[in-house]
């Protein structure tokens, strides 16, 4: 298992870059593909993210189409305990990537984040 875990969507541009600077750096990864019925996150596994992520708990929440659709508002996720229950029931919700590394976590948006938390775990 790689020391780096990337809970990625390889539909999305963004989620690839991540993929591809881990790769440009020669730093291996665990790619976590969420989306993935068999590897969708659990409450207590988001629950986990939230306390080693050092972006805003409510910020692993996407505020798209499908957040409105499904009627949320910001209310909705405003705790770390709101935003594990709305992943959990929707995880297409769960804003990527996210790196984990060495018991932290970031938000890999914007995409400049990636190289140096990435640089940073390689030590």
């Amino acid at each position: 298992m790689a020391d780096v875990i990337i809970w990625h969507n390889p539909n999305c541009s963004t989620s690839r870059h991540a993929v591809e600077a881990a790769a440009e750096l020669d730093i291996p990864v665990d790619e976590r593909r969420y989306m993935l019925v068999a590897q969708r996150p659990t409450r207590d596994e988001i629950l986990e993210l939230l306390a080693i992520l050092e972006d805003p708990a409510t910020d692993l929440v996407r505020r798209d189409a499908t957040f409105a659709k499904l009627g949320l508002s910001d209310a909705d996720v405003d705790t770390p305990a709101k935003v594990a229950d709305v992943l959990a029931a929707h995880g297409q919700l769960l804003q990527r990537p996210v790196i984990v590394a060495d018991g932290r976590a970031i938000i890999g948006r914007p995409k400049d984040r990636v190289a140096p938390f990435l640089e940073a775990a390689r030590g």
